[in-house]
């Protein structure tokens, strides 16, 4: 190892602290904190003309000081050595440290790539041992995804600003996977529940105390039962096992089978065996994480990433605890295999070690450098360091550590035995016939480390059944006849758990890239979880409008076979199969070809204008359907923008909206938003453009400075019952997010349309004298005050009306107005009319008086009146903490 001065470059300040107590002297250890570089904002920045496709890198915004001080580390330094992950993207963030330092022939010399599965001492000083020159293929991999990304991105979504709402944005697989969650809504949508039903006999031996067990109708005369089931996706016939399709049929089985003569026809009996499953890939730990956890992907990833970092583990120091966990290999390196086998040996015995250590294949048959999701010493229990770790990170890395040693562990064996039971109907002379089966555990083998998690039980699977003694049975007693209803459900909505198992099959994306595509559809608000921690996804109609029209104007560049093929041919990349150039020059040409396309046949929403069945609620015409900023909404056919006086009534299009009063959305759960980078709950911040959501170490040391916007519709909620009942129909009004924030109305909507006004008790409309005043809020979000006659009575006040008359002027009403020195009481007319102030900036004449035929001018008032103090300033229990830091700091919009 050298003993000269070496610069080592990772991309965490949490991983450069666990790196460099290894290293010792004559190292110094510095993060880049990501990526340094990265394509323009402003620009496409990839060469089209010549049809190069050449990225144009810069360095990115804000990494300028980072840059410089690595630049003078890197000249003061005999060697640096590139430490970032061992990935693509860690390739790609070396490349690009290379390409800073390395700027003469002397610098390049200097620089040297290490790379560890995990950060152990061990592991890190081999590293080193081992330093290779930057793998250009993987780099070229990477750049390509990037590239295939800035050109979807950047040439598909000024068309969605043109055609449907400025802000859109179109990504190459967020868009892959938006289509699968809106296909599996209308999949939903369209289901047609098929009825069937099914039959149990409980049965017992003749001899007596037996004890007694249920068998399952399976057909008739040797037949199947069976029921007609629609066709599958290739267009074969389904059917559902075992059952009848009607009450009918059941009423004549059950008839058949009195006084029927049952008989025991076979018993069989076999050993099963349960093999376990492999260590940990980043797909599977982020499914058995969501469905044993209740972790989130963005959770499961950021915990991981904490404990491969490192954690202190007192007198052991700084201690990587897990290998990388982006990752689709589940190979084992040697050395830890041993380790497992050994634990296994001293802790359980020799009965539960295999003759050999088990060996698993993935889905590329070659020995690739990566390695599946282990810990990194597999005698460092979850019991022996639980001291150590937070909550989150013990129950993972107890998930990690009890999958990885009971995947060196010998298979589970159960003894399973099959009744086969025939009853003979004295009605009709056919035979019907039963099966049962039951299983007991005979050896746990690796049952005994780690708990098999079922998504779905096999409706035969009767494995919790103990069967009696059948030995020398021949006839069996009939105690009851047990019919039931059924009706098939229509296909569940994706989780996350289960939309990664969706992509992974599919070959959508890769471990890398999971998190970040449910997180973009998400924050792009495309789709809505609801549901708790295990919350299922909800297409938004402006997702649905969105995935729609790109598939239609892009059928090849969405298709989802087609952007599984570019994942295979980026792996083809990376082995050095193909040239990068090759790959998109064949993208591009279809995509060139559908984006003139679109740019002249994608349908214009913005212009949507479509007439109804259903009538105004203020004058009877019908209602168009339109498109506004919030989606979809129904006008008044007779609104004429040049006619003041024409019907202006509009209503919210409840009917585009996510069905949220399902019982998988009203789920209680996990509501709270974890960091991505290390799991941690994330608090709410202020900076100077409005609220953001921040990990809680975003002023640590070392920092974690993820960060997540807040939109406009953050965290919309489901309807909340309020315990009041509707007036008009009495059904329990509702709590709702409406496009201007909370409103009231009824449950029963859309057949009661009654809506809730928060009223000003005791005073009716000043202008009118009929209406009652309302509370308003404006689209801008900011409350104003109107007649509930809008639009026959267009009076309106920025300030709360007092149903109180002013004193001096004897105006009918006061209002109410909030200063820094006190809440007072105002009269209306103490400034003059909105219409005199922009009259006289015009540089116009006064409103001629009454008499002349003009309006009458406003009376000017001076009564003010004082009643109370000023609301406390803000606080960081009421609008979250502020460090100081933040208030020189650039935050997001």
């Amino acid at each position: 190892m050298a003993t000269s001065r070496a610069l080592v470059i990772v991309e965490s300040p949490a991983k450069a602290k666990t790196i460099e107590k290894y290293l010792g002297k004559g190292f110094e250890v510095r993060a880049s904190i990501g990526h340094i570089m990265d394509l323009p904002k402003n620009d496409i920045g990839v060469e089209l003309k010549k049809r190069t496709f050449e990225p144009e890198l810069i360095v990115s915004p804000g990494k300028e000081k980072v840059v410089d001080q690595l630049k003078k580390l890197g000249a003061k330094s005999d060697e640096i050595y590139l430490a970032p992950d061992p990935d693509r993207e860690g390739e790609a963030i070396a490349y690009h440290l290379a390409l800073q330092l390395g700027t003469n022939a002397r610098e390049r010399k200097k620089i040297r790539r290490v790379t560890f599965n995990e950060i152990t001492k061990k592991a890190v000083q081999d590293a080193f041992q081992h330093a290779r020159n930057i793998d250009q293929n993987l780099v070229d991999a990477q750049q390509t995804r990037r590239v295939l990304d800035r050109l979807v991105g950047y040439q598909i979504s000024p068309l969605l600003w043109d055609k449907v709402r400025r802000g859109l944005s179109a990504g190459r697989v967020q868009t892959v996977a938006l289509r699968l969650i809106v296909e599996r809504e209308r999949e939903i949508g369209a289901f047609q529940p098929v009825e069937y039903w099914t039959l149990e006999a409980l049965l017992h031996p003749e001899r007596e105390g037996e004890k007694k067990f249920k068998a399952k109708f399976i057909g008739v005369d040797g037949e199947p039962a069976r029921v007609p089931n629609g066709k599958d996706k290739d267009g074969k016939d389904q059917f559902i096992a075992n059952a009848l399709p009607n009450k009918k049929s059941m009423d004549e089985a059950q008839s058949a089978l009195e006084n029927a003569e049952w008989r025991l026809a076979g018993v069989q009996a076999r050993e099963q065996q349960r093999r376990p499953l492999p260590p940990f890939i980043t797909s599977q730990l982020q499914r058995d994480a969501a469905n044993k956890l209740g972790f989130n992907v963005r959770r499961t990833m950021g915990v991981a990433q904490r404990l491969y970092e490192g954690v202190d583990l007192g007198a052991d120091g700084t201690t990587g605890l897990i290998t990388y966990m982006r990752t689709d290999s589940p190979r084992v390196a040697p050395e830890a295999k041993v380790a497992a086998r050994e634990w296994i040996a001293k802790n359980l015995g020799e009965k539960y070690l295999p003759a050999e250590p088990n060996s698993y294949r993935g889905k590329k048959d070659a020995q690739d450098a990566h390695e599946a999701i282990r810990p990194s010493d597999a005698a460092r229990t979850p019991e022996s360091i639980a001291r150590y770790l937070s909550d989150e990170q013990l129950k993972l890395y107890t998930l990690i550590w009890r999958r990885f040693v009971a995947s060196q562990m010998v298979p589970a064996i159960y003894d399973v035995t099959t009744a086969n039971i025939e009853a003979k109907s004295k009605k009709n002379g056919k035979t019907y016939d039963f099966r049962v089966s039951g299983s007991v555990l005979r050896f746990d083998g690796f049952l005994k480390v780690y708990e098999v998690a079922e998504e779905k039980k096999d409706e035969d699977d009767e494995s919790a059944n103990r069967l009696p003694n059948l030995d020398g049975v021949k006839r069996l007693e009939l105690d009851e006849l047990l019919p039931e209803e059924h009706s098939t459900q229509p296909p569940p909505r994706y989780n996350e758990a289960s939309l990664v198992k969706e992509l992974e099959e599919r070959g959508i994306g890769r471990p890398s890239t999971y998190a970040s595509i449910i997180n973009t559809i998400q924050d792009r608000e495309y789709v809505v979880k609801h549901g708790g921690s295990r919350g299922r996804f909800y297409p938004t109609e402006i997702g649905v409008v969105v995935c729609d029209l790109l598939v239609e104007s892009f059928p090849y560049i969405f298709d989802t076979a087609y952007t599984a093929k570019l994942e295979t041919e980026l792996d083809d990349i990376e082995e050095g199969k193909e040239r990068w150039t090759d790959l998109l020059n064949g993208f591009y040409g279809y995509f060139e070809k559908e984006l003139k396309d679109a740019g002249k046949k994608m349908r214009n929403i913005k212009r949507l204008e479509q007439m109804t069945n259903e009538k105004c609620e203020l004058c009877g015409s019908p209602l168009v359907l339109k498109w506004g900023k919030f989606g979809t909404f129904f006008a008044c056919s007779a609104y004429n923008k040049k006619d003041p006086t024409s019907c202006t009534f509009t209503k919210e299009n409840i009917a585009s909206k996510p069905d949220l009063n399902t019982p998988e959305a009203q789920e209680a759960g996990d509501t709270e938003e974890y960091c991505e980078n290390c799991g941690k709950v994330m608090v709410m911040r202020r900076g100077i453009f409005g609220p953001f959501m921040s990990c809680p170490d975003y002023n640590a040391d070392p920092p974690c400075k993820t960060f997540r916007k807040l939109s406009q519709k953050q965290q919309q909620k489901p309807p909340e019952p309020t315990g009041e009942d509707c007036p008009q129909c009495g059904k329990p009004l509702v709590l709702r997010q409406g496009a201007y924030g909370e409103f009231v109305s009824c449950s029963g909507y859309p057949k009661c349309k009654y809506v809730k006004q928060n009223l000003i008790e005791g005073m009716k409309c000043p202008k009118c004298g009929e209406g009652d005043i309302a509370e308003r809020k404006a689209r801008r979000g900011n409350v104003f005050w109107g007649c509930t006659n809008y639009p026959k009575c267009d009076f309106t006040s920025n300030l709360k009306p007092v149903p109180k008359p002013c004193p001096k002027c004897k105006s009918p009403y006061l209002v109410e107005k909030v200063l820094k020195s006190g809440i007072y009481l105002e009269c209306p007319n103490k400034k003059k009319s909105a219409e005199e102030e922009a009259a006289k900036k015009r540089g116009k004449k006064p409103l001629a008086p009454a008499a002349s035929g003009g309006a009458q001018p406003t009376v000017v008032c001076t009564y003010s009146k004082r009643i109370g103090d000023a609301p406390p300033p803000p606080t960081p229990e009421t609008h979250g903490p502020v460090a100081e830091k933040e208030k020189h700091e650039l935050q997001p919009a």
